[in-house]
């Protein structure tokens, strides 16, 4: 719902009436995720996308008939091969929409996106009875079914906590805010954390990275790179975020340097399950060692451990998973 926030906001406030449409199930070569959402209001009027366009306005007539008689349903539809080709797709597939009025539970996950305050959202698809539940669980953010319960974790904007200000740093800030991250720089020298090389950071904090992880919120939103590499700087904040529930945690470095971070930690009390939660040597191995190249290996991992992503090349996965 995060990305149609403007549309629900406006629309409520208008006092529309709303049907959300969300897909549950898929096979096959589906051309939307679990969780990806379209709203029909009663005026005719729509946001968002189930299928990038092939039965939007198969869903768009379900809704009306939602709308009118109050009464939650599961819509399927096959997508032809011919249809799906025209959508991009090459095989066809077949999706379950679940259609329900916007109702109190969805009234509530609004409320709390709109204060940024992580919420999963639990609906039946039997009876669409929903509840929602104050923070997220860890592991994949995407939207799951258990049985004929829909689970819908919403969580805070995805937050990028860069540890040290070094030349890898530089690209990868940029990549992440092109990919919608809220990005912080963190490094106690103050002449390499500047506007000048992180024209696009949203946040600077020049402080040691204890100390600035003291003032950050950290939670399963939130992935930590340390890129120092340097004990009197990792150490510091390794120790500060390994006793939080950040997403991601990784630190530059090759596998001795990690191991005698690690053993450091160890002494200090560290439990091999906090250790084992660090992802270093750091990102996907793209076999290049250029600044720019090492920073989209990192945010390669980080994507795949935000979604759930296997991180093999696609034409390895098997078809359907």
């Amino acid at each position: 719902m995060r990305e149609l926030l403007s549309e629900l906001n406006e629309w409520t406030r208008s006092g529309e009436d709303i049907a959300i449409a969300t897909v549950v199930e898929t096979w096959g070569s589906s051309p939307r995720p679990l969780g990806s959402k379209m709203l029909v209001t009663r005026s005719g009027k729509m946001a968002g996308s189930v299928s990038n366009g092939c039965i939007e306005g198969a869903v768009f007539e379900e809704a009306q008939k939602v709308l009118k008689s109050g009464q939650p349903k599961i819509a399927a539809f096959g997508v032809a091969d011919d249809v799906a080709f025209e959508v991009g797709l090459a095989c066809g597939g077949h999706i379950e929409v679940f259609i329900q009025p916007f109702g109190r539970a969805q009234q509530q996950v609004l409320a709390m996106l709109n204060r940024d305050e992580p919420a999963t959202l639990r609906t039946n698809l039997l009876t669409g009875d929903a509840e929602v539940v104050e923070g997220t669980p860890q592991g994949t953010e995407l939207a799951k079914r258990q049985g004929d319960v829909f689970v819908e974790p919403f969580r805070r904007p995805a937050h990028l906590v860069i540890i040290g200000a070094i030349h890898i740093a530089i690209p990868l800030h940029r990549l992440a805010r092109l990919m919608g991250y809220r990005v912080t720089v963190v490094d106690a020298r103050a002449k390499f954390a500047t506007k000048e090389r992180f024209p696009e950071a949203d946040e600077l904090i020049v402080a040691w990275p204890d100390e600035a992880m003291a003032k950050i919120t950290v939670d399963n939103s939130t992935y930590v790179v340390v890129l120092t590499h340097d004990p009197k700087f990792d150490l510091p904040a390794l120790r500060s975020v390994l006793q939080k529930d950040a997403g991601y945690v990784g630190a530059i470095g090759s596998r001795k340097t990690n191991q005698n971070r690690f053993d450091a930690l160890r002494k200090e009390g560290f439990t091999e399950e906090q250790l084992s939660r660090v992802h270093g040597p750091i990102g996907l191995d793209l076999g290049s060692r250029g600044a720019e190249e090492t920073a989209l290996g990192i945010l390669a991992e980080i994507t795949a451990v935000r979604f759930g992503g296997s991180g093999v090349a696609m034409k390895e996965v098997r078809a359907g998973s």
